[in-house]
């Protein structure tokens, strides 16, 4: 199976922007003729390999190497690099031409900048003397689809970039590329935005509009019809709880990279002693797609009813006799044989994980946390932990649920954890703390919490939630239902009308607006999934389209979230999700630790 996701099911035409990309990288290629070694910044090789296959770069006369601080082993005279406009991966490149020309090697070296061109990374290879040598470009690849109702932004850092080093260029990127899109499919008539990034997305968009503006006869009635747009800064909490989706656990235990997870081959049953495996996971898994977003503990029963239903099957087929149609419908049961087996041993694996009696324990403070009514339970064991010395990024991740829910922590608590935390893990990590306070993640408190009015208010603790069949998206986190999805929920219902309380608590400005022209689209109060407006399709027969985006990422959990509302009685739209990147409460945590040189 491809970890080339299938986009022959998305809502919108997300195959001809991948198609385009395909064709764009394929015209860089020809462009440089004969043989040539392609230099592909490690990153960007991952993002690749949602696009097309090696061999497909291999077809046009490329040898493949990733970009490192050593010297690249080639035979080619042209060499082109595929970078990402980044001041440290500049000198590299400037090292290496550098190296060559000490040693007399003469060749051809291509430079293309992945989205774009940046003055400053130009700078650098000004001042290491090689701009000169060096034919420059650009690939605008500023979005790659995740999956047929994903697309990500790849723009790993940007929550830490906006919020600790003030650089806000992920938000113009975020802009451009919506911006693009509505030159495809149409202009977007309403848009709402939470949190500060969201909202500066917000104006840049509206002033590209205004610039460059989408010529409506052009394109009709827009695909899109709204755009939520939502900072990370707003819902911290969630990517900080542990997911109990499928899918979420998977990222959680394992980690999904680019549509894919890799472990050892003996988990997956291959007999390959220390042989690592990759395995997709993205819609074209037909069981996959089932059962991705459901909780855990429901995956397992359903695969063993699975099981149980096919080998029920087999004894029916040795048994008895069977006619040619009953023995069809069970071979094509046993072309689902190779999904089974590979779900079994994925699921069998993370149960190994979810059995401990440490999982269950950190489960049960995040409970405590979220409900933020046992302040010294929740002290004394993150101080625990710490004197347990265990790993720092498991810390922090608590230590950022905990100081949110209670507004911070008191000036002595604050002091006291911090100096522990140093004399722990080392001084070093004062740059750490620093990233963390600075991001208002932990931070000494000013104020009364004023966590369990929002916890209230948007019903985000649900007490017996249903997991088998779940009637709210309190499921993916088996009780807690995601801050930011419930916003959305209400952002889509009736824009921010009526929840202006409670977006005061929250971090940072919101905004909405709205573009006339559409005489065709509905007012808020019809919009669709708003009581005025059950199952109201388009005339064409299509539901109107949500476009969701997080900027500084989204967990698996909330896109399952997501799905659930879409897929609910009475809502009738759908739903597609652009994110930064994909997190989870280690892989965000991690961008803020400061790494020692």
């Amino acid at each position: 199976m491809s970890q080339i996701p299938n986009l022959e099911n998305a809502p919108i035409n997300l195959t001809a922007i991948r198609t385009r990309a395909q064709k764009e990288l394929e015209t860089i290629l020809k462009n440089v003729r004969g043989e040539k070694c392609l230099v592909i910044d490690p990153k960007l090789s991952g993002s690749l390999s949602l696009l097309l296959q090696s061999s497909e770069l291999k077809k046009h006369g490329a040898e493949l190497r990733h970009l490192t601080a050593e010297p690249i082993q080639t035979e080619r005279t042209k060499v082109v690099y595929l970078v990402r406009a980044q001041l440290d991966l500049m000198k590299f490149i400037s090292s290496h031409i550098q190296n060559d020309t000490s040693k007399g090697i003469q060749r051809e070296y291509y430079l293309y900048f992945v989205p774009r061109r940046v003055v400053a990374c130009e700078k650098i290879l000004e001042e290491e003397k090689v701009h000169e040598l060096l034919t420059i470009g650009e690939f605008p690849l500023y979005m790659i689809p995740l999956d047929e109702d994903v697309f990500s932004f790849e723009l790993d850092l940007s929550q830490k970039e906006y919020l600790v080093d003030g650089d806000a260029t992920s938000l113009w990127h975020i802009a451009k590329t919506i911006h693009n899109m509505e030159f495809s499919f149409g202009a977007i008539p309403n848009v709402r935005a939470k949190g500060k990034g969201a909202t500066r997305v917000a104006d840049i968009l509206n002033r590209m509009q205004a610039e460059e503006p989408v010529n409506t006869s052009d394109v009709g009635v827009p695909e899109i019809n709204t755009l939520i747009l939502l900072d990370r800064e707003v819902d911290m909490v969630t990517p900080m709880c542990t997911q109990l989706t499928y899918e979420g656990l998977l990222d959680e235990l394992l980690g999904i990279s680019n549509g894919a997870v890799e472990l050892d081959a003996s988990i997956m049953g291959a007999q390959q002693e220390g042989k690592k495996m990759k395995v997709p996971l993205n819609s074209s898994d037909k069981l996959f797609k089932e059962i991705r977003d459901m909780n855990f503990e429901v995956v397992v029963q359903v695969l063993r009813q699975k099981a149980t239903s096919m080998k029920q099957d087999y004894t029916d087929i040795s048994t008895t006799t069977q006619s040619v149609s009953e023995l069809k419908d069970f071979v094509k049961k046993l072309n689902s044989l190779p999904e089974m087996t590979r779900h079994i041993n994925l699921a069998q694996h993370l149960s190994t994980f979810t059995s401990k009696p440490s999982f269950l324990g950190k489960l049960d403070m995040e409970q405590t946390l979220v409900e933020a009514q046992s302040y010294d339970i929740c002290f004394d064991f993150i101080e625990e932990m710490i004197h347990k010395q265990e790993p720092l990024v498991n810390v922090l991740r608590l230590l950022i649920l905990f100081s949110i829910t209670n507004s911070g922590l008191p000036k002595k608590n604050f002091d006291y954890l911090r100096r522990e935390l140093l004399h722990s893990y080392g001084f070093e990590h004062i740059a750490t703390l620093n990233n963390l306070e600075k991001a208002g993640l932990v931070r000494k408190q000013d104020s009364k919490s004023n966590w369990l009015t929002i916890k209230r208010t948007l019903q985000l603790v649900v007490e017996d939630t249903d997991t088998t069949n779940p009637n709210d998206i309190s499921y993916v986190f088996s009780g807690y239902a995601p801050l930011s999805i419930r916003l959305v929920q209400h952002a889509i219902r009736s824009g921010w009308r009526g929840l202006e309380e409670i977006l005061r608590l929250l971090p940072g400005p919101h905004s909405e607006s709205k573009k006339g022209g559409f005489s065709s689209i509905p007012s808020y109060d019809t919009l669709p999934g708003s009581l005025n407006s059950l199952d109201k399709l388009a005339a064409d027969g299509r539901r109107d389209l949500v476009l969701v985006v997080f900027i500084g990422g989204v967990t698996f959990a909330e896109i399952s979230a997501l799905r659930f509302l879409s897929s609910q009685e009475g809502m009738a739209y759908d739903i597609i999700v652009g994110t930064t990147n994909i997190i989870n409460g280690h892989s965000l945590t991690e961008t803020f630790v400061e790494k020692s040189v």
